[in-house]
């Protein structure tokens, strides 16, 4: 089952069952690369430019594989920075992670992105990151070890160029989520994410 279907000459995303869940009208979409420690195309880092885009226009002209040649500031990426009139609906449906830090209220943040896409090395608080659709191969270093990257370049061509040249101990912690699985991501933990089919994903973010 395609993750968008036609109705009404509208895009609506649905669920594997093909069970209709909302026809969000627009997207906000950022770059997939910042420069600076600590950047990620959220609206956490106000840095990333980002842009309005109507959902079906994002869906069907740039959701599309990674151009290995692509610099990330120049790639658009929809996570983060929902409009939760909008796509409310959906927070509704979804049965997070049962685990809290007291005293602290958890952010969700929605994406879909085509294959190859990611978000660069960069880290903040900790939180959950779920697969819903697709696959995402995740890369991970604790804090005291920065991992060497370029801020613009894009997770497939570090993959590419920068990963093949590093020995066995400078290579980070690696694993791939399905769709129903989850990743607990520490705080302040160097990650970097690859998304290795069109993929849509939720993440919670603690503290």
């Amino acid at each position: 089952m395609d993750i968008m279907e036609a109705q009404s000459g509208k895009a609506t995303l649905c669920d594997p069952p093909g069970r209709i869940l909302l026809p969000p009208p627009r997207c906000r979409v950022s770059a997939g690369a910042v420069p600076g420690r600590g950047g990620a195309a959220s609206p956490a880092h106000p840095s990333v430019p980002a842009v309005d885009v109507p959902f079906q226009e994002y869906v069907e002209q740039l959701l599309k594989p990674q151009d290995p040649a692509r610099l990330g500031s120049d790639t658009l990426y929809f996570f983060g920075d929902n409009n939760f009139t909008e796509w409310g609906p959906l927070f509704q449906h979804y049965v997070p992670p049962p685990f809290r830090i007291p005293g602290t209220s958890p952010a969700y943040s929605f994406g879909i992105a085509g294959s190859g896409s990611g978000v660069p090395f960069h880290w903040h608080g900790p939180g959950f990151s779920e697969v819903i659709f697709g696959r995402k191969r995740w890369f991970l270093y604790p804090p005291d070890k920065t991992p060497h990257f370029h801020p613009n370049e894009t997770t497939l061509a570090w993959l590419q160029h920068t990963y093949p040249t590093l020995p066995p101990a400078q290579r980070p912690l690696e694993c791939t989520l399905r769709p129903g699985e989850v990743l607990y991501f520490p705080d302040r933990w160097w990650h970097a994410t690859l998304n290795l089919d069109t993929s849509v994903f939720i993440s919670t973010f603690l503290g």
